[in-house]
């Protein structure tokens, strides 16, 4: 309701501006926006990292880079899926807790949906499912190149500009790249939180962050205690329950709950946890394991998804969409359980000045974690000739020189990677 054409509201439009704030949203436009990115999220959660800062960062601008950077770090510290817990947290900054079920709904269910019609086709026409040798997977597989090198080379300018956290941020992709476990990860973020907060806690642009670049987070500690509280609870509970209340649901319920809450990392870790959950009981044989998961390889949004395909294809009751659907939500409530318990403590820590220098030192290993998986698992498995190089750069510039949108760049891409294998090239 304000004028710009006084000097007391000019004052007020550029803060605004330069520096987004993310409240003010609703469930549906939440939903919209991470319903497109689970679309067209292909290549990993680093890569979706990398969708991430450019949906929501450059291109809506609902919180700073800075602000994106601090939650990524924030949610490497935390176990789960890495891309759907920022995820979850941007919903919640935007529109309140329903933001964070809109946000975990339109990213997931995609791919969920799609994997559980997967485990239908099995069952009733049989095959092994095997997509990895698809050209258009190959593909989607060279643009993720792209985009995880456009988020690498956007954050290294704002977070590895010092001699310092340039420093950090080489150590971390070395570390990460010599010692690729997901335990590596916490360590370097707890080694780079220490190194921050010893040589950067004095330096004068540490000062407390402006108010505007706080996130909106309308959830009351009492709950986040209570959630903190909850994810313990059912993570000594539920064991204790199913030995003794024997059934199927409680066993699914058990075991995706377990795997969702001690794997760091996200991804390809859980995959070794959920094949000794699921095939040694005999809920599904080894080789619907390995279909499943080449058919999630193939699709967009988080490799989680993975487990509503487990449950659908599982040869015990309750499977089908009811078991599907069962997995998917016990394997991310660990998720939502941490995110909701820890964000709310979140601003206060941000404002305090030790823990804003090892939060630098922090986002200088995020970039260095995203400089480590730019070489494996995304170049490695991507780049295997001169033309899919050739391929990556000109989706590389599309994304950064020409600014499109990067579903369009994904479908190019794909539809690249297509003709260049029925061309053998």
């Amino acid at each position: 309701m304000h004028s710009d054409e006084t000097g007391q509201t000019r004052s007020k439009v550029p803060a605004k501006t330069a520096t987004p704030t993310s409240a003010g949203g609703t469930f549906f436009e939440v939903l919209a926006v991470f319903t497109r990115l689970g679309l067209t999220s292909f290549g990993g959660p680093v890569a979706h990292l990398g969708y991430f800062r450019e949906e929501i960062v450059s291109r809506r601008r609902w919180v700073s880079d800075q602000t994106y950077a601090d939650l990524v770090g924030l949610c490497q510290f935390l176990p789960g899926p890495a891309s759907s817990k920022v995820g979850i947290s941007l919903g919640i900054s935007r529109a309140g807790l329903w933001g964070g079920l809109a946000a975990w709904l339109g990213f997931t269910l995609p791919s969920a949906v799609i994997l559980i019609l997967f485990a239908y086709s099995l069952i009733t026409f049989g095959g092994n499912g095997n997509l990895a040798q698809s050209g258009w997977l190959h593909g989607l597989q060279v643009v993720a190149v792209a985009v995880v090198a456009q988020a690498v080379w956007g954050m290294a300018r704002n977070f590895s500009n010092q001699r310092v956290t340039a420093t950090i941020t080489i150590l971390a992709a070395v570390a990460t790249l010599l010692w690729p476990a997901g335990l590596c990860q916490v360590l370097v973020m707890l080694a780079a939180g220490l190194l921050g907060w010893r040589l950067l806690g004095a330096g004068p642009k540490l000062a407390t962050k402006p108010e505007n670049e706080e996130l909106h987070l309308p959830i009351p500690r009492s709950l986040a205690i209570i959630c903190l509280a909850l994810f313990g609870l059912l993570l000594v509970g539920l064991p204790l329950l199913r030995q003794a209340f024997p059934g199927q649901p409680l066993a699914i319920l058990d075991s995706f709950y377990r795997s969702g809450a001690l794997v760091f990392g996200g991804g390809h870790v859980v995959l070794p946890l959920l094949q000794a959950e699921v095939v040694p009981p005999g809920w599904i044989t080894n080789e619907q394991f390995l279909a499943g998961y080449g058919a999630a390889q193939a699709v967009p949004g988080p490799l989680f998804t993975f487990s509503a395909y487990l449950g659908a294809i599982s040869n015990t009751a309750p499977n089908g969409w009811a078991g599907g659907l069962l997995a998917l939500v016990s394997i991310f409530l660990p998720a939502f359980l941490l995110v909701i318990g820890t964000l709310p403590f979140w601003n206060m820590l941000r404002s305090r000045q030790a823990f804003q220098a090892a939060l630098t030192g922090v986002n200088a290993a995020v970039v260095g974690l995203l400089l480590a998986a730019l070489y494996h698992p995304a170049w490695t498995s991507a780049i295997r000739s001169p033309v899919d190089l050739a391929l990556g750069l000109g989706a590389f510039g599309l994304l950064a020189v020409w600014k499109w949108p990067p579903w369009l760049v994904v479908v190019l891409s794909a539809a690249s990677g297509l003709i260049l294998g029925l061309l053998n090239l």
